[in-house]
């Protein structure tokens, strides 16, 4: 945890990045290390937990991490708890809290509030289209005899 934190000390101090470092560890062995690279990148994923997981996954040659834990400096965020649940490490180990992100103007709240409304009362207007045709694409994958299951 002291590592993952003197990363996010330097990607704030020194990249002027964002306060968020993160680690994958397998065996006592640090596998691949991410700092929020959101504002670097321009990309909102980038944060620090999504950057170590896809760079451990290269490093492993898996889309799973299997046996490794995530030390990370905050407990992570709604899209990021859902890529390390996809990613399926042992554990998970975080320092601050959602709460002391939100302190620092970093609030999830919202999105956790808009996860519990029905679609059709989200901020953000969600439509359905074409559902039976893409129906068709479960079906395809369900044949498919070659798929990897995940």
């Amino acid at each position: 945890m002291r590592r993952a934190i003197a990363l996010a000390l330097d990607n704030v101090r020194v990249h002027g990045g964002g306060p968020f470092a993160a680690l994958v560890v397998k065996d006592g062995r640090i596998l691949a290390e991410g700092a929020n690279r959101v504002t670097a990148t321009n990309d909102p994923t980038a944060h620090a937990e999504i950057v170590a997981i896809r760079a451990a996954c290269r490093a492993l040659g898996d889309f799973q991490l299997t046996a490794c834990d995530l030390y990370t400096t905050c407990e992570p965020c709604p899209m990021c708890l859902g890529a390390i649940y996809w990613a399926r490490p042992a554990r998970i180990f975080f320092a601050g809290t959602a709460e002391d992100a939100a302190a620092a103007g970093f609030d999830d709240a919202f999105i956790y509030d808009e996860l519990r409304r029905p679609r059709a009362d989200r901020h953000l207007p969600m439509t359905q289209l074409l559902r039976d045709e893409a129906l068709a694409i479960f079906s395809a994958w369900r044949e498919l005899s070659s798929k990897k299951p995940y």
